[in-house]
C-alpha cells in the first residue's frame, strides 16, 4: 500500500514522526493506530493491521509518541496523559488534511490511550484494543524494581524490551492517577476487545474488566496462543482481519462512485504500480478485486492470477447454475462446491510433427444435501450447461481496440 512519511506537532509542540498508509483504491475512512508502551509505529502488529485496513479502503495514521521512535522530545517528560494528547493532536492533523478519523486502534498501553482519547475526538465510531490494560498504572509492573530510584532521583534509566528507557516521576504520578472507567462509560462508539489468554504481560482479567465496564455495542475476540506483542505474523494477520471485518459494520463505509468513463457492464483493469504486476479490477461503483502473480514470478501474491480468475469464473458460474436449477425444482441442495484446477496439456490428436498444447480445466463438483441419485445425476448434467463452461468449450473471439 502507498505509505507516506509525514510529521505533525505533538501535545507540547515537539515534531512527531508518522506514516500514513493509504488505500490503493477509494479512500472510505481513516483510522489512527497507537502503539504499545515504549514501542514504535513500525512494530509488526502496527504494520500488518495498517496494511489490512488500507486494503479495505481505510487509511491508517500510525505515529511515534513523543520521545519514542523517530519523534522528537524527551520520553522522560511524557506521561499517559501526554500520550492521549498526542492522539488528539494526530486526529487534529487528519482533520486538517480533510480525512477525519472514525476508527481508533490501540495496542497495550496504546489501547488504554485510545479508550481515554475516544470521547474527546469528534467523529470516532469504533475503537479496537489489543492486549490493553484496564488500568493504565498496570504498566508500572514492568519496572517496579526501579520505583524507589525514580521517586528519589526524579527519573531513572529502566531496561525495557532490550534497551534503556528513562522513566520520569511525573509519568509514575500521572499513570497512577489515570482511570479508564469514565472514558469507557462515556464511550459513544463500538468497542472491540482483543486479548490473548496466554498474555503474560497484561493478564486476560484486564480484557474482562474493560469489556464489562463498557456499554454496548461491544465485542470480544480471543487471540489464542498469541504473545503480548503479536510477534508471530499469523497472530498479527488474524487480529488485522478481525478488526477490518468488524470495523466495516460500524463505520458505515460509503459506496464509492464508479468512474464517469466506466460504462455499466465494463470491467476495468489498471496497473497499481509499474514496478510489479498487481492489478486493480473494478466493476461498477464498489466492486474492487486484485489480480497478481505469485512472488516466485515477481509478483506479490496479493490477488488471483489471471488464470486463477478464469478458473474462479468457471467455478462461480457452475455453482450459480446449479443453485438456480435446484431452486426452480425445489430440490434439497444445501450447498454446491466446485474445485477447479487448470493446466496445459498436449492435444491427444496432435499431428506427429507437432505438439500443440490445449488448456484443461478440471471441475470437481460436490453436492451437499439429501438428494436422490437421479437428482444428483441431473445436477451433474446441468453443470455441463453453465454459460462460462460453454464459452470456454466453444472458444471466443477477442477484439482489441486502441484506448
Amino acid at each position: 500500500m502507498p505509505s507516506e512519511k509525514i510529521t505533525f506537532k505533538g501535545h507540547n509542540g515537539d515534531t512527531l514522526a508518522a506514516r500514513l498508509d493509504k488505500p490503493e483504491g477509494p479512500h472510505l475512512a481513516t483510522a489512527i493506530f497507537a502503539h504499545c508502551f515504549t514501542c514504535s509505529k513500525d512494530i509488526t502488529a502496527a504494520r500488518r493491521i495498517a496494511t489490512r485496513l488500507a486494503a479495505m479502503g481505510i487509511a491508517v495514521l500510525r505515529f511515534d509518541f513523543t520521545g519514542l521512535g523517530h519523534s522528537d522530545g524527551e520520553f522522560a517528560n511524557t506521561s499517559f496523559t501526554s500520550n492521549v494528547e498526542d492522539l488528539i493532536a494526530a486526529a487534529t492533523e487528519l482533520s486538517e488534511r480533510n480525512m477525519p478519523a472514525s476508527l481508533l486502534v490501540g495496542h497495550s498501553l496504546g489501547g488504554a490511550a485510545v479508550i481515554a482519547a475516544a470521547p474527546r475526538i469528534s467523529g470516532i465510531r469504533a475503537v479496537a484494543t489489543l492486549g490493553a490494560p484496564s488500568d493504565p498504572s498496570h504498566v508500572i509492573h514492568q519496572f517496579e524494581n526501579y520505583l524507589d530510584t525514580i521517586k528519589r532521583n526524579g527519573s531513572a534509566e529502566v531496561p525495557l524490551a532490550g534497551r534503556s528507557i528513562r522513566i520520569g516521576a511525573d509519568f509514575i504520578r500521572d499513570v497512577t492517577q489515570s482511570s479508564l472507567e469514565t472514558a469507557l462509560t462515556d464511550l459513544d462508539a463500538a468497542l472491540l476487545v482483543l486479548h490473548s489468554p496466554t498474555d503474560d504481560v497484561v493478564g486476560i482479567d484486564n480484557a474482562a474488566t474493560i469489556f464489562t465496564t463498557a456499554r454496548h455495542p461491544k465485542s470480544y475476540i480471543t487471540l489464542d496462543d498469541a504473545d503480548h506483542l503479536l510477534t508471530k505474523p499469523r497472530d498479527a494477520d488474524y487480529a488485522a482481519e478481525v478488526i477490518a471485518t468488524w470495523a466495516d459494520r460500524y463505520l458505515d463505509l460509503p459506496v464509492p462512485e464508479a468512474p464517469a468513463d466506466l460504462p455499466e457492464g465494463t470491467i476495468r483493469v489498471s496497473e497499481v504500480s509499474p514496478s510489479g504486476f498487481l492489478q486493480d479490477i473494478q466493476s461498477g461503483p464498489h466492486i474492487h478485486i486484485y489480480a497478481d502473480e505469485p512472488p516466485s514470478l515477481g509478483g506479490t501474491g496479493r490477488g488471483l492470477t489471471p488464470y486463477g480468475l478464469l478458473a474462479a469464473g468457471l467455478g462461480a458460474c457452475t455453482t450459480i447454475t446449479l443453485r438456480m436449477y435446484a431452486r426452480r425444482k425445489g430440490w434439497p441442495l444445501t450447498q454446491a462446491r466446485v474445485d477447479v484446477t487448470h493446466e496445459k496439456a498436449h492435444a491427444v490428436d496432435a499431428a506427429a510433427d507437432s505438439t500443440p498444447q490445449v488448456d484443461h480445466f478440471e471441475r470437481r463438483v460436490t453436492l451437499d444435501g439429501p438428494l436422490t441419485d437421479d437428482q444428483r445425476k441431473r445436477l451433474m448434467d446441468i453443470a455441463e450447461k453453465c454459460p462460462v463452461h460453454r464459452t470456454l468449450s466453444r472458444g471466443a473471439v477477442v477484439r482489441t481496440l486502441k484506448g
